[in-house]
C-alpha cells in the first residue's frame, strides 16, 4: 500500500461464503468446518493420504482434495462418514433464524 491508499475494513458475518454472496453459503461453511476437522485429525495423527486411505477405505485422492479444500465432490454426510472412520464423532447443533435477522 502506498501512503495515500485507504484500507476499507468491514465486519464479516462469520461466514466467508455468505460475505462473498454464495448461494449455498451455510452448506459450504459446514463442509469447510468438517474438512478442517479431517485435516486436523490427519495432522495430529501424522497420517499421510495413503495412510488415511488404508485406515478408512476412502480413496487417497479424496484426502488430497480435502487438504486442498476442493470440496465440490463432497457432501456433508460423506465428510461426516470420513470423520467417523477416522475415529471421531460429529455433533451438530442447528439454529435457524429468519434471513432478515441474519443479514
Amino acid at each position: 500500500m502506498r501512503g495515500k491508499d485507504k484500507l476499507e475494513v468491514g465486519r464479516g458475518s462469520g461466514n466467508v461464503f455468505r460475505d462473498l454472496g454464495r448461494n449455498n453459503a451455510d452448506a459450504e461453511q459446514f463442509k469447510a468446518i468438517l474438512a478442517t476437522e479431517i485435516i486436523q485429525v490427519l495432522d495430529r495423527e501424522r497420517l499421510t493420504v495413503r495412510g488415511a486411505h488404508v485406515r478408512t477405505g476412502v480413496a487417497a485422492a479424496d484426502f488430497s482434495r480435502i487438504r486442498r479444500a476442493d470440496l465440490g465432490r463432497f457432501t456433508a454426510d460423506r465428510l461426516i462418514m470420513i470423520l467417523n472412520r477416522l475415529g471421531s464423532r460429529v455433533e451438530v447443533k442447528v439454529r435457524v433464524r429468519s434471513a432478515k435477522s441474519a443479514a
